[in-house]
């Protein structure tokens, strides 16, 4: 660890050097290739290129260079990640998990986005990105900065995380490094446990070299026949399993120190100490790990494909088969031995990322569950949302009362998912008067009460309708698995419209009243997933409005029957509708400007990378229009350029929870209006994906989303700011020099208080 007078050494420097976080004992300036990337775009000719469809088709009025990469973009997202896990305010096994979700989302990105590039390569159809670089070019950049951000990861693991989390009792040892004791005890766990599923694959002229598949964790074993002298190659994969870290006790350990201290030791490390019951008579001369990654994306023609959930699953069997993208190894791996495996896994010297082990820091997300309350951000317990917390404790909320009686606005998860939307779907189920449900399911969890609910609802003899989208990236065999329990339990389960994904977030629940039929809806922004809404911010309307169901009635008509022509009152739906509906309402702020001087677009994304609606915001800005926009993840989108974009603010936040929801505002005052919905601004969202965006019209849940984005760009909290030249700093200290809060424990304050204030 680095003394507190370099640590104030690299404070002072980053107060003197805009563009640099102090981030702890690391100093991160984002001057870093994944930064300066960005500084000098390039377009053909200096103009702007026409790459799809949606780009404004009257752009030459706008420079050519007003892009920024989208893919130099995504790593930036994963850099600010980096920066968290480097950050001393941060609880200490929260950094552990940060470096857990940087590996992760590194290995996403090679999977689906570097693939993506190489493939476009390979087959002659790579055109000019809209930023004006090559395929090849972006290739060359995003091979050099992830290059440098996991060197950037290595450093913040090993000088930062690792010797913080000794400090606290916590180890990750190797294993020449732990006591005998617990060698025996390992020991006694290889035989028990690992050895069993243990299959070590020779490579000799009977056995040809073993594939790889990708995101494994290997072993590659040199060994010595003591008889001949001659080497032989030998590969062990680790088995998934299995956990990443196995922990040990000390020989002098007692309960008061195990409830403090816990010590690691890596798979590989204890597999390598036991090669030679792997390999009897065989002399073990040298052995390394190494991991591969693989084009994993999933390819299905659904016009070619008779059934769609057939395909998809003989799809998934040959993802493990996909073409390799990166190959990471031990820094100190033997050249010839990195020689046989760069050749036989196909990959170029650009693929190889050659690090300090251990390999593989997804496993620290193990090591981040210890129960050490004191290294974790503070106990967060979701309550009841105000509007509907029962009025006697120990009765349940009348949902459907609530709800026919005013719109509720859900932000989780400060608002339990599990006593709003879960409720919702579970007392429908239950609700003899319910006729029918009909949902989208995305994404859902393990052991899922929306799941079980549905079928408990078709059980009764409801009418229940499910929308599963089975491609759901890397989530396909978990829903395929759901769609087969709810169509076994006689639910209608149907995929959709083909060519496009669902990824819509509704609900709609039809209910015999005394008066008539009346629809109860949910739409919202985040997946009907229990678990992850206890750690994505998303928002949810719940409403009785006709109009809303009616819209919801003809969408969900148009997912599982045939209803091209379909209108909608306040609902946007992609592709028809979304796109235009947001180009023409900032549109109108520009008019607005012209008019009163008041116009202001305001949004909230997790990806800011469409064109048309960039262009959009650039003459709305250029017209004098305020524009904020709070982005968590892509922004190509380039801010404060005099001329073009000097009315245009960008700001990016990430914490303790994955800022997930989506908020379109225009306008001020009464005039102004208000959406929310699944739908990013990205091509696949607008273009390939039914997505729906509904109007707020309840005033004081305007006021609140108004209220929730000026929070965010008012700069009183900690957040990163984006410059027109790709650079993103991180501004997490005020004028004063004191730090800045959180906006996410600001707004678990604010609902306790509203909560609070709804009792009395």
């Amino acid at each position: 660890m680095s003394d507190r007078s370099a640590a104030q050494a690299s404070h002072e420097d980053t107060e003197r050097r805009p563009g640099t976080a102090h981030t702890g004992d690391v100093t991160i300036s984002s001057a870093s290739p994944a930064a300066t990337a960005q500084l000098r775009p390039r377009a053909a000719n200096g103009r702007f290129v026409r790459t799809t469809g949606t780009q404004d088709e009257d752009a030459d009025d706008l420079p050519g260079d007003r892009f920024l990469d989208r893919e130099i973009s995504w790593l930036q997202f994963n850099e600010r990640v980096l920066q968290l896990a480097a950050d001393e305010s941060v609880p200490l096994l929260e950094r552990a998990r940060f470096l857990a979700i940087f590996a992760s989302n590194l290995d996403e990105f090679f999977m689906v986005r570097v693939a993506g590039l190489k493939r476009r390569i390979a087959t002659g159809i790579a055109v000019r990105s809209s930023s004006g670089l090559e395929p090849r070019e972006v290739l060359e950049q995003v091979a050099r900065i992830a290059h440098d951000l996991t060197g950037m990861q290595t450093r913040i693991f090993e000088e930062g995380v690792r010797p913080a989390l000794e400090d606290e009792g916590i180890s990750i040892v190797r294993w020449d490094a732990i006591e005998q004791v617990e060698k025996e005890r390992l020991e006694e766990m290889f035989l028990n446990r690992i050895y069993p599923v243990l299959t070590p694959l020779a490579v000799d002229p009977a056995h040809p070299f073993p594939y790889i598949s990708g995101l494994s964790l290997n072993l590659a074993v040199i060994l010595i026949n003591p008889k001949t002298g001659k080497e032989h190659f030998a590969r062990i994969k680790m088995p998934p399993s299995l956990p990443r870290f196995l922990q040990v006790r000390r020989a002098s350990a007692t309960v008061t120190s195990d409830l403090f201290e816990a010590r690691f030791v890596p798979l590989e490390d204890v597999i390598a100490a036991h090669l030679d019951e792997l390999f009897p008579g065989m002399e073990v001369h040298e052995h390394y790990s190494f991991r591969v990654t693989r084009n994993e994306d999933v390819e299905v023609e659904e016009d070619d494909a008779e059934n769609l959930l057939a395909a998809l699953e003989k799809e998934l069997t040959r993802r493990r088969f996909g073409p390799p993208v990166r190959l990471e190894v031990e820094r100190d791996l033997d050249d010839h031995v990195m020689e046989l495996l760069s050749r036989e896994i196909g990959v170029t010297e650009d693929e190889i990322y050659r690090l300090p082990g251990p390999l593989d820091l997804r496993g620290l997300n193990e090591i981040a569950d210890i129960d050490r309350t004191d290294l974790h951000f503070a106990p967060f317990v979701a309550g009841t949302s105000a509007d509907l917390a029962p009025a006697e404790s120990s009765k349940a909320a009348d949902l459907f009362g609530r709800i026919a009686r005013q719109d509720v606005l859900l932000q989780h998860p400060y608002d339990s998912f599990s006593t709003s939307v879960q409720a919702f779907i579970e007392q429908a189920a239950a609700d003899p008067y319910v006729l029918a449900i009909k949902q989208t399911l995305y994404r859902t969890s393990g052991d899922s009460p929306i799941v079980d609910a549905l079928i408990d609802a078709a059980e009764a003899g409801k009418q229940v309708l499910a929308v599963v989208e089975i491609k759901a990236r890397f989530d396909e065999q978990n829903n395929i698995g759901w769609a087969r329990k709810l169509e076994h339990a006689g639910v209608h389960v149907v995929y959709g419209t083909v060519g496009l994904k669902t990824h819509a977030k509704l609900a709609l629940v039809v209910r015999q009243e005394a008066d008539g039929l009346q629809r109860y809806c949910h739409i919202g922004t985040g997946n009907y997933n229990p678990k992850t809404a206890r750690l994505y911010e998303d928002l949810g309307l719940l409403t009785a409005d006709p109009e809303v169901g009616q819209d919801l009635t003809r969408l969900f008509n148009q997912l599982s029957g045939v209803a091209p022509r379909t209108k909608y009152k306040r609902l946007l739906v992609a592709p028809r509708t979304a796109r235009d509906g947001l180009l023409e309402r900032i549109g109108k702020q520009v008019e607005r400007q012209e008019r009163s001087g008041d116009g202001y677009v305001g949004i909230k994304v997790n990806s800011l990378v469409d064109e048309a609606t960039i262009d959009a915001l650039y003459r709305a800005g250029r017209a004098g229009v305020h524009i904020d926009i709070w982005v968590r993840g892509i922004c190509t989108i380039r801010p404060g350029i005099v001329g073009l974009s000097e009315n245009i603010h960008v700001h990016s936040v990430l914490g303790r929870f994955l800022e997930h929801s989506r908020i379109f505002l225009f306008g001020r005052g009464k005039d102004r209006e208000a959406w929310i919905g699944s739908a990013d601004l990205m091509h696949r969202n607008l273009d390939r994906r039914v997505e729906a965006l509904v109007k707020v019209v309840d005033p004081r849940h305007v006021e609140q989303l108004h209220d929730l984005l000026e929070r965010a760009m008012s700069g009183d909290y900690t957040h990163w700011s984006l410059a027109g030249d790709g650079r993103w700093t991180r501004i997490h200290q005020g004028e004063d020099g004191q730090p800045l809060p959180d906006i996410q424990a600001a707004l678990i304050a604010m609902h306790a208080k509203r909560r609070r204030k709804a009792r009395r």
